[in-house]
């Protein structure tokens, strides 16, 4: 007789479960590529919901592999993987996904693994994960459920998308313009924290589906407006050009409307911690920490700041004068500028502090030990980087937090 287990599921269930775990790893990015190819067969509509950008880069693929697969490797004790559940929520917040989306991502995920592993997905096999899916579902739709509720019940909260009107558009430097929104309603709309970001809803004509991406908010709350900081992406090196990026900087402009959702994400800003704070950027990745920075010399003005952005040149550098005056009005601020290709103009001005990449032997020299809470946020190899120097450090998990809307084992790893 088959024993049950906290989770709903009986002993033999668990084992099967735990057993196919080695063969996700091996076969898990091939099942989920298959699995949203067959789910976008037969739910199309499921196009505007999913990035397709990061459909064609197999991002999506590896995230969905990597959540599987920790989902599988705890099925016996899913409280574990909460804090990942939280910020896979987070998302799914953003991009209203709704309780009756699980099932049908449920089908789809049976029937690719059937596809793929063949013979070795037998009826046990996939009896046990289809149990194992509904308990694991279950935890997203409650978790998310309580999210919804949350943001409803604050006041000026929405679920959903709302139109929010463009106030001013701000060209931050050659790649990187800022847009500024209120609520078309002019009715209340809610604050944030530090760190947490939006999506928009580009209705793009000429494009078969909607497309949904995350901003970050780049300025302070409370300041009676929401503002995004979004990167032109330029076609290059075969890669084509932003389809979302280049709609916001050459349609959008003062008086536009656009659909958001309210703000959602786990990467905020601790303020209960009176530690050093430091703050590290590449690119257009400076957004949340701008955001962090205008809220921390606000609320803890006696807190020690290190804001470090990194950049290719001052050309592309955003919001440099904004970062200049807090630091020349706050003794507890200290800024650094990294070019990776400072132009002529850069080195005859000083407009930088070092040429080339942080490394470790320079970010020891300004900062005065590693007992502080590190943020970064940046493209892949900027945040691998410095994942790499913390740890080397031997920096604790809790105070290194990062932002990455990719699979975290590509940072990690």
């Amino acid at each position: 007789m088959a024993t049950e287990t906290k989770t709903g599921l009986d002993q033999q269930t668990i084992d099967i479960i735990k057993a196919t775990v080695p063969v996700l790893e091996e076969h898990g990015t091939e099942i989920t590529k298959v699995f949203y190819q067959r789910m976008f067969e037969g739910h199309p509509e499921l196009k505007n919901i999913f990035n397709q950008t990061n459909q064609r880069k197999g991002d999506q693929s590896k995230a969905l592999a990597g959540a599987v697969y920790a989902a599988a490797y705890n099925i016996d004790k899913l409280e574990t993987i909460l804090p990942t559940v939280k910020q896979i929520s987070q998302k799914h917040k953003s991009l209203n996904i709704q309780p009756e989306h699980y099932p049908i991502v449920g089908k789809y995920l049976l029937l690719a693994m059937k596809e793929v592993l063949g013979d070795a997905a037998d009826d046990a096999v996939i009896g046990a994960w289809e149990r194992a899916y509904g308990v694991i579902a279950s935890v997203f739709i409650e978790t998310e459920k309580s999210m919804y509720k949350e943001m409803t019940d604050t006041v000026g909260g929405w679920t959903g998308f709302r139109n929010f009107k463009v106030i001013k558009k701000v060209k931050e430097s050659d790649v990187i313009t800022s847009f500024y929104f209120e609520p078309a309603d002019n009715n209340p709309f809610p604050s944030y924290q530090a760190g947490q970001y939006i999506t928009v809803k580009a209705e793009i004509e000429g494009e078969p589906h909607v497309h949904l991406r995350q901003y970050s908010l780049s300025c302070a709350p409370d300041e009676g407006y929401y503002r995004i900081s979004v990167k032109r992406e330029d076609a290059i090196n075969h890669q084509p050009a932003g389809i979302v990026s280049n709609y916001l900087h050459e349609t959008l402009d003062v008086g536009s409307i656009l659909p958001i959702t309210a703000p959602s994400g786990d990467f905020v800003l601790n303020q209960t911690d009176d530690r050093p704070l430091v703050l590290m950027s590449g690119g257009v990745g400076l957004t949340p920490m701008m955001s962090m920075l205008e809220t921390v010399v606000k609320q803890q003005p006696e807190r020690e700041v290190y804001f470090i952005h990194a950049a290719q040149s001052g050309n592309v550098h955003a919001m440099r004068d904004a970062v200049k005056e807090i630091t020349d009005n706050s003794s507890h601020v200290s800024s650094f500028v990294i070019y990776d290709r400072p132009t002529n103009e850069d080195k005859l001005m000083n407009n930088h502090d070092k040429e080339g990449y942080i490394d470790e032997e320079w970010l020891t020299s300004v900062l005065p030990s590693y007992d502080a809470n590190f943020y970064f946020c940046g493209p892949a190899p900027f945040m691998r980087a410095m994942y790499q120097l913390l740890k080397g450090r031997q920096v604790e998990d809790c105070n290194i937090n990062y932002e990455f809307f990719g699979p975290a084992s590509s940072i990690t790893g």
